[in-house]
């Protein structure tokens, strides 16, 4: 069955370090997050990395891979509340389609300060967001180039203003499979993207050809990624599965234990 060889990943560069020189018998499906879980839910994949808010919303059904993820210990740099106005004076404020826990997040954030924007849901494009709305909500390699060529209208880093608010990290995408996979299969699927991240973090000619190759997908500068690899984080630690429980419990309203794969 050709989906206990395919991998969903999602269509950013934030987990590269998983997928990049993985081994060609594997087949990669790549997506926005939020389609991913779809996948998923459909046995077009084995495993996959679906928004931590998904997991929440689907965590009957599904198991958490553990010690990957995508998260941030602080500043992610690519999930970024964009406007021409400060954030309390956003009436309206569009957010993208494509991934839940973003959405979840912001909007967790601002009642937390007693913000009231109305939301409206668009395709994630910065100029025709910012026509329609006060403020944006983009995610991934769009927010990175949004940042880069208009700084003067990041308003908010989501990972930033989460460390802020809980001092804890952000776990915003989660690698989950179905819970009737075969565990063989998601255990050797696992081990794939873990034998990649450990050659980006111990590797420094892997590492370079992963931030060359994401220099030549995004048009940002060496210097940028470097910095990025950095904030982004894929190996998930016990501090990041504190972050997580707290997300689920506060921002999505699950109060029962994450359930590990193994």
């Amino acid at each position: 069955m050709t989906w206990k060889k395919t991998l969903g990943r999602v269509a950013f560069i934030n987990c590269e370090p998983l997928f990049h020189g993985l081994d060609d018998t594997w087949k990669i499906l790549p997506a926005p997050p939020s389609w991913l879980t779809g996948h998923l839910l459909r046995k077009d994949c084995i495993i996959a990395p679906i928004p931590a808010a998904d997991y929440a919303q689907y965590h009957n059904d599904l198991l958490l891979i553990p010690n990957i993820a995508i998260s941030s210990k602080g500043e992610v740099g690519s999930v970024l509340l964009l406007g021409n106005c400060e954030i309390e004076k956003m009436k309206t404020i569009a957010l993208p389609s494509d991934s839940a826990t973003s959405v979840a997040l912001l909007k967790y954030l601002l009642d937390l300060e007693n913000y009231e924007p109305q939301y409206v849901e668009m395709g994630p494009d910065l100029e025709s967001m910012l026509a329609n709305c006060d403020g944006c909500l983009l995610i991934g390699d769009r927010a990175l180039e949004a940042a880069k060529n208009n700084p003067e209208l990041v308003r908010m880093d989501l990972g930033k203003e989460w460390k802020k608010s809980t001092n804890s990290p952000m776990v915003f995408g989660v690698f989950a499979a179905r819970k009737d996979s075969p565990k063989k299969d998601v255990k050797i699927a696992y081990e794939a993207l873990m034998e990649r991240l450990e050659a980006f973090e111990t590797d420094l000619d892997v590492r370079g050809e992963i931030i060359v190759s994401s220099m030549h997908k995004t048009n940002q500068s060496i210097d940028r990624l470097e910095r990025y690899f950095g904030e982004v984080i894929n190996r998930m630690d016990s501090e990041d599965m504190n972050g997580l429980t707290m997300f689920l419990s506060s921002a999505c309203g699950l109060n029962e234990s994450v359930e590990l794969a193994w």
